[in-house]
This record gives C-alpha cells, sequence and structure tokens, in this order.
C-alpha cells in the first residue's frame, strides 16, 4: 500500500477536516455502543473510554468466545507483509499496546518465538518487507537450509529453497487476550453486556439505538459494529457479501513426552509459504503443537454451523507432519478446532463509516491475519469518531464499489 500511512493517520487530524464529533467529545461525554468484544471491538471501547467516551461493550457469548473469528488459545503476532507498510506501522503499534496489557495481567499473554518463513519458491514477500521492517525495529535474517537444519533438526526441509528469520515475533493467547481487555475496560469504568444486539433503523442519515435480545432498547450517540463474522448477516445490503465466513480447521498435536524440541525455547512459530500456506505454533502452555492450513474454507454461518473437524482435513494435517516434522508423524491428536477467519474480497481490513449512517463505524474483515492488529485497529476506530476524521484510504469501503455494483464473485486475497 502506498496510500496514507497508519502513523500519518494518527499524527494527521487537521482541524479543517474535523466534523460535529470533535465538538461533541469537548462539550459532554458521547455515548458510544461497541458491538462485539473480539479483538477489534474490546480494543476499539477501551481506546473510546480512554478518550473519554462513555462506552457500553456489549456482546452475544462473551469475549474471544469459541463461534468468534477471536477465540481459542493462540494467535501469531508478526510483522512481515510485503511492501504493506501500513500494517507493519499497525503491528509496531500493536505490539507496545499488547506489551503493556501484558504487562498488566498476572499469567502473561505473550511468548516470543520468532517465526521461521519456510518457503518454497519465490520469496519476494519476504524480501519486499525488509527494508519497512529494519526501519520500524522488525529484524530478519536470512538462514540457509544447512543452518536451519542444524538449529531445527526437528524440522525436515525437503522442497525449501530459502528461510528467513523474523526475530520480533510470537503467539498471543486469544481468548485470555480478549477477556483481559474487556476486564481492563470494565475495571476502569466502562460498560460491559452480554446480549445479542439487532441494529436500530436508520432514518436521516443517522441510527439512534439499537434493540438488545433482553428487549432492552439502547440509544448512543455513535454505534461500532465490530461483530466479525456476524458484521454481514446484521447488514445485509452492506457490507453484506463483502464479508464472508469460511471454515478454517485447527489441530493440536501431543509432542514426545519429555521432549522439549517442539516448545517455544526451540521451535519458533513457522510459516510453510508454497502452493498451500501451512502455519503452525510450537506446544504453548502445554496445548500441544497447532498446524493450521490458511487456505479459505467453504462458507459457514458461526451461529449454527457444525463444528465438528472433518476426517480429510486430519489426514491432510498427518500427511504434513508426516512430510515436513517426521517425528510427529504418529503424534496423538489432542484436540481439533472449527473456527473461521471473516473474510474481506481483497484480504484488507474494514474500518468505515457505513455510508447510510454517519454515526454508525464498521471494523471487520480480519480475514485470518487480523487479530493482533487489534489494538493498533481500536485506535483508529476511535480517532476516528473522536476526531471526526476518515479512516486510512486502504480500508475504506468505497474501495469495493465496483464490486457492489457488478456484484462480481468473491474472491479471498
Amino acid at each position: 500500500m502506498t496510500q496514507r500511512t497508519f502513523l500519518g493517520f494518527l499524527s494527521a487530524a487537521p482541524l479543517t477536516t474535523r466534523l460535529d464529533a470533535s465538538i461533541l467529545f469537548a462539550t459532554v461525554p458521547p455515548h458510544v455502543a461497541v458491538i462485539g468484544a473480539g479483538s477489534f471491538g474490546s480494543w476499539t471501547a477501551l481506546q473510546l473510554h480512554r478518550m473519554g467516551a462513555r462506552v457500553t461493550l456489549i456482546d452475544a457469548w462473551g469475549p474471544g468466545n469459541l463461534r468468534s473469528s477471536s477465540g481459542g488459545d493462540t494467535r501469531v503476532i508478526r510483522a512481515v507483509y510485503g511492501r504493506d507498510r501500513i500494517y507493519v506501522e499497525m503491528v509496531k503499534r500493536a505490539f507496545e499496546l499488547w506489551l503493556e496489557l501484558d504487562a498488566s495481567v498476572e499469567e502473561s499473554l505473550y511468548v516470543e518465538t520468532g517465526a521461521l518463513w519456510m518457503n518454497h519458491g519465490d520469496d519476494g514477500y519476504v524480501r519486499s518487507s525488509l527494508p519497512i521492517l529494519e526501519e520500524l525495529g522488525f529484524p530478519a535474517d536470512e538462514i540457509t537450509p544447512s543452518e536451519a537444519a542444524r538449529r531445527y533438526p526437528q524440522i525436515r526441509l525437503e522442497g525449501i529453497k530459502s528461510l528467513w528469520m523474523e526475530r520480533r515475533a510470537g503467539v498471543l493467547s486469544a481468548r485470555r487476550a480478549c477477556m483481559a481487555v474487556r476486564d481492563l475496560f470494565a475495571k476502569s469504568g466502562g460498560t460491559y453486556r452480554t446480549a445479542n444486539v439487532e441494529p436500530g433503523e436508520i432514518s436521516g442519515s443517522a441510527m439512534s439505538s439499537v434493540r438488545l435480545s433482553d428487549g432492552t432498547i439502547l440509544a448512543a450517540d455513535f454505534f461500532v459494529f465490530a461483530c466479525g463474522p456476524w458484521l454481514g448477516k446484521l447488514f445485509p445490503s452492506l457490507p453484506g457479501d463483502l464479508i464472508r465466513p469460511t471454515r478454517q480447521e485447527v489441530h493440536y498435536f501431543g509432542v514426545p513426552g519429555g521432549s522439549s524440541r517442539y516448545g517455544p525455547e526451540q521451535l519458533p512459530v513457522w510459516i510453510d509459504f508454497g502452493e498451500r500456506v501451512i502455519y503452525g505454533i510450537p506446544d504453548v502452555h502445554g496445548r500441544g503443537f497447532k498446524l493450521a492450513d490458511d487456505t479459505r474454507g467453504e462458507w459457514i454461518d458461526p451461529t449454527s454451523a457444525d463444528r465438528l473437524p472433518s476426517s480429510c482435513s486430519i489426514a491432510r494435517a498427518r500427511a504434513f507432519l508426516a512430510g515436513r516434522f517426521p517425528e510427529l508423524a504418529d503424534a496423538p491428536l489432542l484436540e481439533s478446532r472449527v473456527c473461521q477467519y471473516e473474510n474481506s474480497p481483497d484480504g484488507q481490513l474494514i474500518i468505515d463509516r457505513h455510508p447510510e449512517a454517519e454515526n454508525v463505524w464498521l471494523a471487520g474483515g480480519g480475514s485470518g491475519h487480523g487479530f493482533k492488529l487489534g489494538p493498533a485497529v481500536g485506535e483508529i476506530t476511535a480517532e476516528c469518531i473522536v476526531s471526526g476524521v476518515s479512516a486510512p484510504e486502504p480500508f475504506r469501503l468505497a474501495r469495493f464499489r465496483r464490486e457492489i455494483r457488478a456484484s462480481t464473485q468473491f474472491e479471498s486475497r
């Protein structure tokens, strides 16, 4: 992306572009309802509260619940994003806020492991990131296959042409992190509620209230819908099918007893970058060796979908283990989980004002890589509301005008 940068966005909020929101914040604290307590929503609520708003955070099943895109045990945080500078800047800011949160909790939410990129062919995606990574403090080193084999004898490197170690990368505890942000928000004076939410009618370019499942009509000055895979269902006309939840399976395998070879001290997060992108997380907190396929699955209804793992996905995972981590070829399957990505057509985030309601903001389109960016997404969304500025151009809905007009077939990133 060559458009406006994230750091530029935070530092540039010209007075000439500020709308009535800034006046409202200066006179009386507005009430903002944030729907969704995943990574995007919980951080948005916390940032708005810190900026002086009165905030109500609402989630149907709780922070990081297993139906949400922020559910489950672990997520990768890394900074390689090709030439997309804005994302590296967001990772930098997110890191700062994640570590600040980590210092405030008893049990750590972050484990640094590094990230090993194993490329089957062209490694241009990593190489194109190197100048941005170096500038922003994310060192990455090329490793020869022989050196990698010495460092990581657990990995069979057949078919790998080049390897890069992204040193400042690691693992976040997903569900616990969402709960920690919610708890910090609530302890500092924010209001949290568990309920289903139905958007209110949009009239006169605004929404005045939402209806909760207990019958409450909740009025607010602003609304942020950060409800992941449900975003398109709540607004079927727009974003509608621009948000596509897809079924994604992850598997946890048992490691040899008494061995630390597959723990975070001896094995990094790894990305097998070939025709399919397979990634994994070492045995963090005794959860097992995590393996996942980044390939987009079939559509899924996040509310009612069957969450049983498929035999073909398990077989594919075992075949991969046999080839890449042969010592784990017959490892016991400890657990499989079905979660989902909530994809946008281009794989980029969506952070924008609803085109029919000036006081309604949408934050979503995590597309499988968004969780780690939650603190930065929260800062962007909160700043948009407080200052009345537009979100960075790459995240605006206007980029989909052609798709909306022509109803083109969805393609994931």
